[in-house]
């Protein structure tokens, strides 16, 4: 009796290993398109049956996010010129907490996708006296605008989580990791168990 529990044991240790984290994805997968797609559906405003109740069209508001991500590259790309750039930036600096999160936000945004992304070298720091290391992304390799030559700012994000800490270091500290800069994001975030395959 004792074996076959023992063996049960082990047989949901492993597939919890394994349908745990997929479960996980598609909840959160799932959790992240449905609430987008109800906060931007608007299917129910204008389209209503014979009876005159609403009509909801699943996955609509995905598609108007999509539609309205295409249209405004397009405007950008083609239309946009640089006196209307100067012109929607001067609008921008006039707002002082709008203009903080958008930067924030367009910032952020173009350090992952952008043309200059910021989160693509991994670097390893030596942060004491111990030998103590921690591994981040090299995101300014020039301090001296704000009085710090020498130094570098390194990005080291936090485990299970998109946030971190920017930290300025000495240049002599930061090694660079031959390894791809989102196998290093994965090790990192996932607390050191994944992204070294």
């Amino acid at each position: 009796m004792k074996k076959i529990f023992g063996a049960l044991l082990n047989y949901f240790i492993k597939g919890l290993i394994v349908v745990v984290p997929i479960g996980a994805a598609i909840f959160l997968i799932y959790w992240a398109v449905s609430t987008l797609d109800n906060a931007l559906n608007l299917s129910h405003v204008f389209w209503t049956d014979g009876k005159g109740k609403p009509i909801y069209i699943p996955g609509l508001g995905i598609l108007n996010v999509v539609v309205i991500i295409l249209i405004a590259g397009i405007l950008v790309t083609n239309v946009v010129t640089q006196p209307i750039k100067r012109w929607f930036n001067r609008w921008i600096n006039r707002l002082p907490l709008f203009k903080f999160l958008y930067s924030s936000i367009k910032d952020l945004t173009e350090a992952f996708v952008g043309e200059e992304k910021k989160f693509n070298e991994p670097v390893l720091v030596e942060v004491n006296e111990f030998g103590l290391k921690k591994i981040g992304f090299l995101v300014q390799k020039d301090l001296k605008r704000i009085g710090l030559p020498g130094d570098v700012a390194v990005y080291f994000p936090w485990s299970y989580s998109f946030a971190g800490q920017v930290v300025i270091v000495p240049a002599d500290k930061v090694k660079p990791i031959d390894k791809s800069a989102a196998d290093m994001m994965k090790f990192v975030i996932s607390g050191g168990v994944s992204g070294l395959d």
